[in-house]
């Protein structure tokens, strides 16, 4: 056997680098996509068992392929690591989307609560839970996030906290005022006698 084929046969066989990835590029992308942090050259190269020149021209010629082709992100270095962002260009697209989003309807449970708010107000928590009969916790949130209900100070015997309804509630329901509220009186009992079961049910007697 000559030395070079002795030398050949001890030599390890070196792991595919890349791991089973395609080329450089697609393993830069799938680590970026992946990374909860910017993730700097020297990182990915580590990762991928290339030269840091490699990998650095690899990701300046992958930021001008997204600009060029006018994708709808953009690979940007930032603060020493590269990482993946929205393009610029669909700020608006996006903005239009969150704002949808925070008009969707609201579940029957977010309804229910927020007429009582809108008819009891100032009312606890305690008081809404009483008069649904269920935990509002979650659906007060619901509402205070939509900018629904609002906090009104506390109630002076329990310090609880009080809610009422905001200015974008009227804007919502398309009036000026509470005043304007359909009348509920007939199908409620009367305001001294719901005050006293309320009171009952909150205080579980």
């Amino acid at each position: 056997m000559s030395e070079e084929t002795s030398r050949t046969l001890d030599e390890p066989v070196e792991a595919d680098p890349l791991a089973g990835a395609p080329s450089l590029s697609a393993a830069c992308e799938a680590l970026l996509i992946v990374a909860v942090e910017p993730m700097s050259a020297v990182s990915i190269a580590e990762a991928v068992h290339a030269p840091v020149t490699e990998v650095e021209q690899t990701l300046t010629e992958l930021a001008g392929e997204y600009h060029r082709s006018q994708r709808g992100f953009e690979l940007r270095e930032v603060a020493g690591g590269w990482r993946f962002y929205t393009a610029e260009s669909c700020s608006g697209l996006l903005e239009r989307w969150v704002v949808d989003g925070q008009q969707a309807r609201l579940t029957q449970a977010s309804l229910e609560t927020l007429a009582v708010v809108a008819y009891r107000q100032p009312v606890t928590r305690a008081r809404i839970s009483a008069v649904r009969g269920v935990n509002v916790d979650g659906v007060m949130r619901t509402l205070i996030s939509r900018g629904l209900i609002e906090e009104s100070g506390t109630d002076p015997s329990s310090a609880a906290i009080l809610y009422r309804t905001t200015p974008y509630f009227l804007e919502r329901m398309g009036i000026s005022s509470l005043e304007e509220l359909p009348d509920l009186s007939e199908y409620l009992p009367d305001l001294a006698e719901l005050d006293d079961i309320l009171d009952s049910v909150a205080s579980g007697e």
